[in-house]
């Protein structure tokens, strides 16, 4: 497994920014697709985002498409959730994942290997 870790979440107002970071103490990221999974209290998990390995293809749920921006600073070896123009229907705990593939399989994939702790983001009106 791999053992990522998630940091960044806030109370923000609507209209507002803020920037998730994913990292993994002793494991290059850059081998692996991570996505961005999102739970709001009472809804099932929704995908958000997901970047696949070695700058390839990036994918992100209709809800937040021309908003967040999924990225790799591999000097960091950090991915971030650059979140734009927030909402309240954006509130949720964030978490970053990965199936150990190296491509993601569109916004969401089967089944994950790892998670994070997870990540509040609050987005008032």
């Amino acid at each position: 497994q791999v053992p990522l870790e998630e940091s960044g979440g806030a109370l923000v107002q609507a209209g507002g920014s803020l920037r998730l970071s994913c990292t993994a103490p002793g494991f290059t990221l850059d081998y692996y697709a991570i996505s961005w999974i999102r739970q709001a209290p009472g809804k099932e998990r929704e995908g958000v985002s997901c970047i696949s390995s070695f700058d390839g293809p990036t994918y992100y749920a209709d809800s937040v498409k021309g908003r967040f921006t999924v990225s790799r600073d591999n000097a960091e070896n950090t991915v971030y959730l650059q979140m734009n123009s927030l909402k309240p229907e954006d509130t949720a705990i964030y978490y970053c994942a990965t199936d150990t593939l190296s491509n993601c399989r569109g916004v969401s994939a089967p089944r994950y290997d790892s998670w994070g702790q997870g990540t509040q983001v609050t987005v008032s009106s």
